[in-house]
């Protein structure tokens, strides 16, 4: 993940470049029978990741790459900034159990709302702030989620976008669940780039 603005996290980046897999990104497919899928964009994905799947009635969650034109993009291609692609992540949910307003609810209290040019510490085009819908119903509920916010006056400008979902690349298997396989190096990333610090000075928590 970027971490230029943090020396500590400059190798950690390196590494992380060096060390994914050559093998091409893939569509992901439909979710299981009975389940549903949303798809958000909320700057690092490693973190993303971490809030959604410690949601009871979340079945899974993959980080990826949606947004852009070009398929089957790398890593280092989004990271550019010149793809289109945002790091973003597909929740699969079990609707019996979780609520799409509910993963809403989570994913504004994750993010910074005021900043659509990044998140937190991470700033370009590929960690824009989206909230990609998969149908009608979803567009709905998440318009009117960030009309809520707005009217609530906590913030001067809401400038996450909501768009319409598109081909979602799963990303390299060095990047899924990296919050777990690599406990560190997250730890440290997350605090250098004071997402828990931020996110308390927005909300008045922090999570996870």
């Amino acid at each position: 993940m970027s971490a230029k603005y943090f020396s500590a996290f400059l190798a950690i980046s390196a590494f992380c470049t060096i060390a994914i897999a050559a093998a091409a990104t893939k569509p992901a497919g439909s979710p299981p029978a009975g389940m549903q899928q949303a798809i958000f964009a909320g700057g690092c994905f490693w973190s993303m990741e971490h809030v959604f799947d410690e949601i009871p009635g979340v079945q899974s969650v993959t980080v990826g790459y949606t947004g852009g034109s070009a398929k089957g993009p790398s890593y280092e291609q989004v990271e550019t900034g010149t793809t289109g692609h945002v790091e973003s992540v597909l929740v699969v949910f079990d609707p019996a159990r979780v609520g799409y307003d509910a993963l809403l609810d989570a994913y504004w209290h994750n993010t910074d709302p005021s900043d659509g040019a990044g998140q937190f510490c991470d700033t370009g085009p590929q960690y824009r702030p989206i909230i990609f819908y998969g149908d009608d119903a979803q567009r709905l509920r998440a318009e009117a989620s960030k009309r809520a916010l707005e009217e609530s006056h906590q913030f001067k400008r809401v400038l996450t976008r909501i768009e319409p979902a598109s081909t979602f690349w799963i990303a390299e298997d060095y990047h899924q669940h990296y919050y777990k396989t690599h406990a560190a190096a997250y730890t440290m990333y997350r605090i250098g780039c004071r997402r828990d610090a931020t996110l308390h000075a927005l909300w008045g928590t922090s999570h996870p």
